[in-house]
């Protein structure tokens, strides 16, 4: 994992060059509560193969195992928080597939150690669409999906927001990157002289900030049956 460069075409194409585990860490100290924060949120927009991702991942997984690793109820339901809170965009398709399978791959090898041969399928296959639908394809600038030539879409890259809700059920609603994005960069400029965002805004807690109101909404689903969904 400590190659840096694949190809000297895909630099001088793609200026692709990858972050090694020393800054990767040295990095991510500089914010090491938001990475032992459970549900602290995350979005590389040059993901790669997810050196940074990956290490999130297992600092917040760590995190996971040692509050919650006696309940294999508990730490299911934390885990699904952990995994769900990491987004990545990569302009090239093979980089995007690599850091899903990293991702999927890493979380299978911490959830085995703690469910210790009880493994439940229908939660890695919600954990697998969580992934698939948490790192896509696209181009981090326009915020547009790419297609197999890494060319611009019409499609605008879109992420969904996991939220646990109670017991075991997941609240997921779809915003738009752009409008994300915009919105944080506009947002004092929306305010009136009572204080009060637009009504297209809403407050999230988890941010503390305002944030554009979801696309789309979906009924109350239980984490086990998200992959089943999909």
């Amino acid at each position: 994992m400590d190659k840096q460069i694949k190809s000297r075409e895909r630099v001088v194409d793609h200026g692709e060059v990858f972050t090694n585990e020393r800054e990767v860490n040295a990095m991510l100290d500089m914010v090491e509560g938001e990475c032992e924060r459970i549900d602290s949120r995350f979005l590389e927009p040059a993901c790669g193969d997810g050196n940074f991702l990956a290490e999130v991942l297992r600092r917040k997984l760590e995190v996971v195992k040692r509050r919650y690793g006696s309940s294999s109820i508990d730490y299911e339901r934390h885990a699904f928080v952990a995994v769900s809170s990491l987004y990545g965009v990569d302009l090239l398709s093979d980089n995007a597939a690599a850091c899903r399978k990293r991702l999927f791959e890493q979380f299978i090898g911490e959830y085995a150690k703690v469910a210790k041969g009880r493994v439940n399928a229908a939660f890695l296959d919600t954990i697998r669409t969580v992934i698939d639908m948490n790192i896509l394809c696209g181009n981090a600038l326009s915020m547009r999906l790419v297609d197999e030539s890494q060319e611009d879409t019409d499609e605008p890259i879109i992420f969904s927001e996991w939220s646990l809700a109670m017991g075991d059920r997941v609240k997921r609603r779809d915003f738009r990157l752009d409008e994300l994005l915009e919105g944080q960069r506009q947002q004092m400029s929306l305010f009136g002289s009572s204080g009060s965002p637009a009504s297209e805004w809403e407050y999230d807690e988890s941010v503390k900030a305002y944030i554009p109101l979801p696309i789309r909404e979906y009924p109350l689903t239980s984490i086990y049956q998200i992959g089943a969904a999909a």
